[in-house]
């Protein structure tokens, strides 16, 4: 049964022998046939358990293969008997069984695999310590070393898991009372394997795993959907890592919090700052890094222009459920002025729980870089000047005017002019140093009694009150537009690239390598890669480890020149991701990214389903052509066959006397019909080497006095030639376009009335030589002229004179040797094949 689908995987996943597995799988078996399913039994171990035995039934088997080893005879599944019956569903017991020496494939997945090829749904078992990637887990836990493994993707890509559970209580009462296995196992099993540790431990791997399969599936699903809020599914902790001397204390607290929880999943986020320069020494970062992984966990570093908006947007993607953070390192003074890290990532962070951590450097101060400014480290140092130059230069024009010809609201207004000019030059920091300079300005050189620091009038300490918060809440305003407005182009920017490639992509103008090219651009990564996994069969493969190789690559970019590189990895689906190499991609832009791996998701699928049309458009030609051929095979050839055989039999024949002229008539005869054969014998190897693509044409400069002749001598009698001998050379294989002029010549005097003559004709045009063979014979209706080169069209032609192939060899060798042809009507009636050769030299 062959359905066009790939079948279905259903997985009944146990911790150990004897939970139940097979029972349960009977179990839905029976639900299946009542619902009208056509299902059978590839093959159940029972173990000699009863209950098993009794739940088969009256379910329908499949006969088992035998196979001879060693003296023994031992039983497989039999898949060729499977498909043979063709049934809706199949059951197939232990997926990790290691199959007899001399078998089709060495395990039973890969069975399975043909059986799920073939479009049949199969529903199968497999213990938990019999998946590989959990084989040294397994060991370490009960000492046994499992030689019959199946690769993790085998079971992680099933359509459908279904854990079998039992307490190890429960199973050890069923050990017990015989339902495992025999009597004289019991108490060796009781005592090694089935001890209630191991059960326990060999439980929880099987509950782990399975955690992890669902994990992915709810990535998936949020990523499919668009869904950017935390779900509270599985424990994921994010800790955000400063680079300072208490990381180290963070880490290990946070990786206890995440140890009181199975499968608690730990992350660190390093957040560097918009410019992508490391703050801290690469060798700290490594070692903090190193920590990570022994504990655990994963590291990851992003780019960010505010710290704390980092971290969460980082927390939110990973869908974590707590952040750990540290005490800040700031004194009391700058966090009540400034706030803390910790307390905006607490604000911001919403449905997600915070962490907070003390440590021993806490609020003993430390030096950082704003996370403010997103400016250049030119216009950075141009604004610290200018917060000095500013007020002064101003101070000095307004004492040259005159302190009595100017009002000091005019002096306030002026200077308050010349800080909203730092903050558009320096931002936000040299903007509050230029309000706070020229408040001290004011009140020195315009302020009574000038020259001293204190105030005469009270309204005037109000006013430079005023003075400095409206200056610093001005510079606010105008560092923070001209931050959204740098945002703005950049989401513009962004926006404007997906939809270009959303264009590309869904008018089929784009490829794979078209998008890490735009990618390497857009991000100015030095390298872009589109990486699948080395298997061709997905999760069937036999090696226990991913292993990638590259399906697209960008051209080489600007590498960094010896900066530290590091590399961003972006899933697009199971068997496709993304790799970025180059500078740290900040945390907003790996959204963007996740857009471009959907993107190239799209393009993969497309090529996948063009490539799917393309195989399944040729298979079509092939059966076409296959069926074709039989049919005309059983016509065509077997006439000249039988005039040979007849012809031979005559001659051979003792009992019948011949006379000369009848000799001369078989033997004329079998010449006829081996001519015949052989020319259609010729025109199939010629149809099968072009189909395969073995025809190898040597081009070169040719005179058609080399061609036409030996191509027409068969049918001189029959032919009207005007063929000039001063035509230019063509640029051809002279042999293969011997064969094109010798069909369409046949082809012509076969379809020319009794009598008749076929005019053949040469000319030179601008480039190019025609050659047209004109006959006047019923001629084709212009609905044909498409697919008369077609193979086996035969135009209505009942006649055993030929299979139809001539027109469609002549049209594939017309190709190889660069030349056309195409059908005209003949004046008067008739049909006129043009064959187009192209002069030498006018071929580049």
């Amino acid at each position: 049964m062959t359905t066009g689908r790939r079948g279905r995987l259903t997985v009944y996943l146990g911790a150990a022998p004897g939970v139940g597995k097979t029972y349960a799988m009977l179990d839905e078996a029976h639900r299946r046939r009542a619902r009208g399913t056509d299902l059978v039994i590839g093959l159940v171990e029972t173990h000699g358990r009863a209950a098993t035995v009794a739940k088969i039934g009256d379910l329908e088997m499949i006969p088992r293969r035998l196979a001879e080893h060693r003296g023994s005879t031992l039983t497989e599944l039999d898949v060729a008997a499977v498909l043979e019956r063709a049934p809706e569903v199949v059951l197939v017991d232990e997926l990790a069984h290691t199959n007899a020496p001399g078998s089709q494939h060495a395990k039973r997945w890969q069975d399975v695999h043909d059986l799920l090829d073939a479009g049949i749904d199969v529903v199968t078992t497999v213990n938990v310590q019999h998946i590989a990637s959990l084989t040294d887990d397994v060991e370490a836990i009960t000492g046994v070393r499992q030689r019959e493994t199946v690769p993790d993707q085998v079971v992680r890509e099933a359509d459908q898991i279904q854990l079998v559970d039992l307490s190890p209580e429960q199973l050890r009462r069923r050990l017990a009372h015989g339902n495992v296995y025999r009597a004289e196992q019991i108490d060796a099993s009781m005592s090694s394997f089935f001890r209630v540790g191991n059960l326990t431990a060999l439980r929880e791997l099987a509950l782990l795993w399975l955690a992890d399969r669902v994990d992915d599936a709810l990535t998936r699903y949020r990523a499919d959907h668009s869904i950017g809020g935390t779900w509270p599914a599985r424990e994921r902790i994010v800790v955000a890592v400063t680079g300072g001397p208490e990381t180290e204390t963070l880490l290990r607290r946070a990786a206890r919090i995440a140890q009181r929880a199975a499968g608690t999943e730990l992350l660190a986020v390093h957040v560097l700052p918009t410019d992508g320069l490391p703050s801290t020494p690469s060798a700290t970062i490594a070692a903090h890094r190193a920590l990570v992984e022994s504990l655990g966990g994963a590291f990851h570093t992003v780019v960010g222009e505010d710290v704390p908006s980092a971290v969460v947007e980082f927390a939110r993607g990973v869908n974590a459920t707590m952040i750990v953070v540290g005490v800040s390192r700031h004194p009391v003074w700058r966090q009540a002025l400034l706030g803390s890290s910790s307390a905006e990532i607490a604000r911001l962070s919403g449905a997600i729980d915070v962490h907070l951590v003390t440590h021993e450097r806490a609020r003993v101060g430390v030096g950082v870089r704003s996370r403010y400014s997103s400016l250049s480290p030119r216009r950075r140092a141009a604004g610290w000047a200018s917060a000095l130059l500013v007020p002064a230069v101003l101070t000095a024009g307004l004492l040259a005017i005159g302190r009595d010809d100017v009002a000091l609201a005019t002096d306030a207004m002026l200077l308050l002019a010349g800080v909203v000019g730092v903050a558009l030059i320096g931002g936000l920091w040299p903007a509050v140093v230029a309000a706070v300079v020229s408040n001290l300005c004011l009140n020195w050189f315009f302020t009574d009694p000038v020259g001293r620091w204190t105030i005469a009038e009270a309204e005037n300490v109000f006013a430079l009150g005023v003075f400095v918060v409206v200056a610093v809440a001005v510079a606010s305003v105008v560092d923070l537009a001209a931050r959204r407005t740098t945002q703005a182009y950049r989401a513009r920017a962004e926006a404007s690239t997906l939809a270009a490639l959303s264009r590309s992509v869904l008018s089929g103008q784009d490829t794979a390598q078209a998008i890490v090219h735009r990618l390497a651009q857009t991000f100015a990564m030095s390298d872009v890669r589109l990486e699948e996994r080395a298997d061709d069969r997905g999760p069937w493969s036999v090696v226990a480890h991913e292993r990638w190789v590259t399906g697209a690559e960008s051209a080489p970019g600007p590498g960094g020149d010896g900066a530290e590189q590091t590399e961003t990895e972006v899933l697009v689906d199971d068997r496709h991701r993304l790799v970025l190499a180059g500078r740290v991609l900040p945390a907003s832009d790996r959204q963007v990214v996740e857009a471009f791996g959907a993107q190239a998701g799209i393009v993969l699928e497309r090529r996948r389903l063009r490539e799917q049309a393309a195989q399944a458009e040729v298979l079509e030609r092939t059966e076409s052509t296959r069926t074709a051929l039989l049919a005309a095979v059983s016509h065509d050839l077997r006439t000249p066959l039988a005039a040979i055989r007849t012809a031979v039999d005559g001659l051979a024949s003792p009992d019948v006397e011949l006379d000369r002229e009848d000799r001369d008539v078989l033997t004329a005869t079998i010449a006829d019909s081996t001519h015949r054969l052989e020319r259609l014998i010729g025109n199939l190897l010629d149809l099968s080497r072009l189909q395969t693509g073995a025809v190898r044409p040597a081009l070169r400069a040719a005179s058609l006095e080399e061609v036409v002749p030996i191509a027409v001598e068969p049918w001189l009698a029959d032919l009207t030639l005007d063929v000039p001998e001063d035509l230019p050379l063509v640029h051809t294989d002279p042999g293969l376009f011997e064969r094109v002029v010798a069909n369409v010549v046949s082809n012509a005097v076969r379809y020319s009335p009794p009598g008749a003559k076929v005019l053949f004709t040469a000319s030179a045009a601008r480039d190019a030589v025609e050659l047209r063979v004109a006959d006047t014979g019923p001629g084709v209706p212009d609905e044909r002229k498409v697919t008369m080169f077609e193979p086996f069209q035969r135009l209505d032609d009942t006649s055993a004179n030929g299979l139809g192939l001539g027109l469609a060899v002549a049209s594939g060798l017309a190709d190889a040797v660069g030349a056309r042809i195409s059908a005209e009507d003949t004046p008067g009636g008739g049909l006129t094949m043009v064959l187009t050769v192209p002069r030498d030299g006018m071929v580049p």
